[in-house]
C-alpha cells in the first residue's frame, strides 16, 4: 500500500528515531480525508501514523504543516502529535508522525478542550497572517502579514477564494457585488482584537480524544487571526458540546453578540468548500451573505 519508492526513507526515519535497525511489519489504512493516504504502520514493535499524497498537486504541504504543528506545540496548550519525518521521491511526498491511541471522551473532556483552546488563543503576536503561507485542505492560504484585521480578512481570505470560486463558475458578478457591499461594513460587524493564535480549520474531523481522553489537535491551517474564526468553524458542521464553549467563555471571554457573527466568520470557510464540492455549499454561502448585506 505504501508506495515503493518511499519506504527505503520511511525505514530510515523509523531507525532513527527508535534507535532499531527492522522492517515496516504490518501496515492498517487510517482515514486520509479526499487529500492523503494514510496508515498505521508497525516498525519495531511501535505503531505510527503515516500519510502521503502527490508532490505534484500539493507542494511543500507537509513542510507547511510540519511547521504548524511545531507552532502549536510550543505553546504547550494541548497536545499535538510529535513530528517524527518528511520526506519523497519523484511521485510522493510524506509525513510520519507518532500514532495516537483514541479513547472516549470523560465528563471532563468538554470542558478541559475549551479551557485548553483558550489558553492556545492567548498566544498573540504583532501581525495577522503567518511568516509563510501553508493550506486549508488542498487549497493554497495566503499568510501576508497585516496590522488591520479587516482588511486581512478581505484580502487574504475572502478575495482569493471568491476570485477561485467565480472561475469555477459557482459564482457570479452579483455575489461579487455582495462581498463588497459586505467589505464596507465588516468594521462595525466585527469587534477589534489582537492577534490569536489560532488552529486554523477547526472542524470535528480535525481533532481526536486521546486514549487518556485527551484532546488532541490534527491537520492545522495556523495563522494569527481573529480567535472567533476558530469559534465559528467548530459550529460549521457540529459535534462540539456545550460545555466546550462554556469552559472557553469562563477562561477567555469572548466579545458581546459573538454568536451573531458565526456565519460572518464561517464565510472562508464555506467559500473553501464552495471551491472544494460546490453544489449545496453554493446556496449556502449565498443565504449568510444576503443576511448580512439585506
Amino acid at each position: 500500500m505504501i508506495p515503493a519508492g518511499l519506504l527505503v526513507s520511511i525505514e530510515q526515519q523509523l531507525e532513527l528515531f527508535t534507535g532499531y535497525k527492522s522492517n515496516i511489519s504490518s501496515t492498517q489504512s487510517q482515514g486520509g480525508g479526499s487529500i492523503n493516504h494514510a496508515v498505521r504502520l508497525e516498525y519495531a514493535g511501535t505503531d505510527f501514523f503515516l500519510k502521503w499524497n502527490s508532490s505534484y498537486k500539493f507542494p511543500g504541504m507537509f513542510e507547511a504543516e510540519i511547521l504548524g504543528l511545531n507552532l502549536l506545540r510550543k505553546t504547550g496548550s494541548i497536545q499535538i502529535p510529535k513530528v517524527i519525518g518528511q520526506g519523497d521521491d519523484t511521485r510522493h511526498c510524506y509525513l510520519l508522525m507518532e500514532y495516537i491511541p483514541q479513547g472516549h471522551p470523560d465528563t471532563r473532556f468538554w470542558k478541559r478542550f475549551g479551557y485548553q483552546l483558550a489558553s492556545l488563543h492567548q498566544n498573540t503576536a504583532a501581525f495577522f497572517g503567518l511568516d509563510h503561507d501553508n493550506y486549508i485542505g488542498s487549497l493554497p492560504q495566503q499568510n501576508n502579514e497585516s496590522s488591520n484585521w479587516h482588511e486581512f480578512f478581505i484580502q487574504f481570505r475572502i478575495q482569493p477564494q471568491l476570485s477561485m470560486a467565480v472561475d469555477k463558475a459557482y459564482l457570479h458578478k452579483n455575489d461579487i457585488q455582495s462581498f463588497h457591499k459586505l467589505f464596507t461594513k465588516l468594521p462595525h460587524l466585527i469587534p477589534a482584537e489582537a492577534p490569536c493564535l489560532l488552529h486554523g480549520d477547526l472542524w470535528s474531523g480535525n481533532f481526536l480524544c486521546s486514549y487518556k481522553a485527551l484532546p488532541v489537535l490534527i491537520d492545522p491551517a495556523v495563522y494569527y487571526g481573529h480567535r472567533e474564526m476558530d469559534i465559528a468553524m467548530t459550529r460549521l458542521f457540529g459535534g462540539f458540546h456545550p460545555d466546550f464553549y462554556y469552559a472557553y467563555h469562563e477562561a477567555f471571554p469572548l466579545e458581546n453578540d459573538w454568536e451573531k457573527r458565526i456565519d460572518l466568520c464561517n464565510l472562508y470557510p464555506l467559500l473553501v468548500h464552495v471551491n472544494l464540492f460546490g453544489g449545496g455549499y453554493v446556496q449556502q454561502l449565498r443565504s449568510v451573505l444576503q443576511a448580512f448585506v439585506g
